[in-house]
């Protein structure tokens, strides 16, 4: 069977609209239409009925959904284990949230190889949503991100938690905050939500950024005021750049540990969360175990 088959019809089960589907996949319509019609008449069933008010999964395709993405899955990691890295190892990659690669990324890539010295990895930065929909299909074996995105097939655990802390470059205190030079964070997709109850007064901005290295190079060369990372903040500091707002409460966000639920169990991810666990948990402290999703 084509695997292109598969990847349509979990494409077209996300977004209920050939015109969409073809859009994301960069195809026509019409090839979306004929692969439709390919992978039914393979199995023997409809699997989609097409009306005015949209496209909806019949009783057979709602059947077929989780045996699509266990073939997608297989296949993807059908493909990973004969991938030549060069050396015989196995393969392993690994999503993470861009504003976590500056986080003593290196010595968390050190830690990983030492721990599974037979094993080649592949890091890429990336946002919460990509990597959750990598994971389903098997294109990334884990990330470690901000947003998980709940779905059937995925395990997330929480791993600890960061801390972004209010910088300006005009002052110190929260009441000398100008609204017209403050940037929003746009971090997550809690952090607005967390802001809006923080700071009421400066929902209104005009400029938000949603990556940290991105706002601290932003406050260095337009000033202003705005949230950074703990360890941003410090360097901002160091430099004569920007002042820590003292009052402005910090902002946390938990960072999550992302796998699919097939791997949960196999000890090069466990060995992985360990090492996750105790890179972000507090001091001396375990962070309680949780399932998202």
């Amino acid at each position: 069977m084509q695997i292109e088959l598969i990847e349509t019809f979990l494409d077209l089960c996300d977004t209920r609209s050939f015109n969409r589907t073809a859009d994301r996949l960069g195809v026509t319509q019409s090839t979306v239409s004929g692969r439709v019609r390919a992978l039914e008449k393979s199995l023997g069933h409809r699997l989609f009925t097409r009306s005015r008010s949209g496209t909806e999964l019949t009783t057979e395709g709602l059947r077929f959904a989780p045996h699509a993405r266990n073939l997608l899955h297989g296949w993807t990691e059908a493909r990973h284990a004969i991938r030549d890295t060069g050396k015989g190892a196995a393969m392993m990659r690994i999503g993470i949230q861009h504003d976590l690669v500056g986080l003593h990324f290196s010595e968390l890539i050190r830690e990983f190889r030492a721990a599974l010295p037979d094993t080649a990895f592949l890091f890429e930065a990336d946002y919460s949503a990509q990597m959750s929909a990598d994971l389903t299909t098997g294109v990334e074996d884990f990330a470690i991100l901000f947003s998980p995105r709940f779905h059937p097939d995925l395990y997330f655990e929480t791993l600890g938690e960061i801390t972004y802390l209010m910088v300006s470059t005009e002052t110190d205190v929260l009441a000398g905050v100008n609204p017209d030079t403050y940037i929003m964070p746009h971090f997550s997709d809690a952090i607005p939500q967390i802001h809006a109850v923080m700071h009421p007064h400066l929902a209104a901005t005009s400029l938000s950024i949603g990556q940290n290295a991105a706002m601290a190079a932003l406050l260095a060369d337009l000033g202003g005021t705005a949230y950074v990372l703990r360890q941003s903040a410090m360097d901002l500091q160091r430099a004569g750049i920007g002042r820590l707002v003292a009052d402005a409460p910090p902002i946390p966000q938990a960072v999550y540990g992302g796998i699919h639920i097939r791997n949960r169990h196999r000890s090069m991810h466990r060995r992985l969360l360990q090492i996750l666990r105790a890179r972000f948990s507090p001091p001396g402290h375990m962070l309680a175990r949780r399932r998202v999703g």
